[in-house]
């Protein structure tokens, strides 16, 4: 690998930005893509796909055959109160390999006792949230039904990009929420991100159960994409 390259790639990688080394097979030459430029690539299809799924491979495409070595940062996953939800969500998200982080202020809530292993800071969110670097590898759930918590915590997360943005609560508590929102500067798009009731509609009652279609829906916008499922 050329050494420009190599620090083109280390640059994206020390900054959690995604990029894919292209190898051409038949010449040997390689290319740098960073995320943003994949869907303008001649190969973006092939681009697009191996960053969804995060594993390198080889590619048969019209131009060629190809190598995609992709480097895609460890996703995260921020999480607003340490309720039931979250006991159960939490350890489910770092067995995916998620790094995981519970966020609330409420200290009867928030002890070691009940989150063994997971990251918990027991801070209000403008306090907590800056110095996480969340991103767009960052997945935000806020589930505490507490507006002084969640609301904030939505906002920058607004702000950051996250790849994935849910909220616990009925279609009634989600109007209501949108309204906050708006009041406090959200756009229409940015509003619009919010999947709520958080959740795939599998008709989830438990704590476990409501965790398993939240980690679902995550996942299924990490790899299938927004306008997928």
């Amino acid at each position: 690998m050329q050494l420009a390259l190599l620090k083109a790639l280390n640059e994206e990688r020390a900054a959690r930005r995604a990029a894919i080394v292209v190898t051409a097979l038949a010449s040997g030459a390689q290319r740098l893509v960073k995320a943003p430029d994949a869907a303008k690539d001649e190969l973006r299809e092939a681009l697009e796909k191996r960053l969804r799924s995060g594993k390198s491979g080889t590619e048969e495409t019209p131009e060629g055959k190809f190598f995609l070595t992709v480097f895609v940062p460890p996703p995260r996953l921020v999480i607003t109160g340490a309720v039931h939800i979250s006991q159960e969500l939490a350890p489910m998200a770092q067995r995916l390999g998620y790094d995981v982080t519970v966020v609330d202020p409420r200290t009867a809530f928030a002890t070691p006792e009940r989150f063994a292993g997971i990251r918990l800071l027991a801070e209000w969110p403008d306090k907590a949230l800056p110095s996480l670097g969340i991103d767009a590898h960052t997945a935000f759930a806020a589930l505490t039904h507490d507006p002084k918590i969640d609301d904030p915590a939505l906002l920058h997360a607004f702000s950051k990009n996250c790849f994935y943005i849910g909220a616990l609560g009925s279609k009634k508590t989600h109007a209501a929420r949108i309204e906050r929102l708006k009041v406090q500067g959200a756009t229409d798009s940015q509003l619009a991100r919010i999947h709520a009731p958080i959740g795939l509609s599998i008709g989830a009652v438990s704590p476990a159960e409501i965790a398993v279609s939240i980690l679902a829906e995550i996942t299924a916008r990490l790899r299938l994409g927004e306008e997928k499922h």
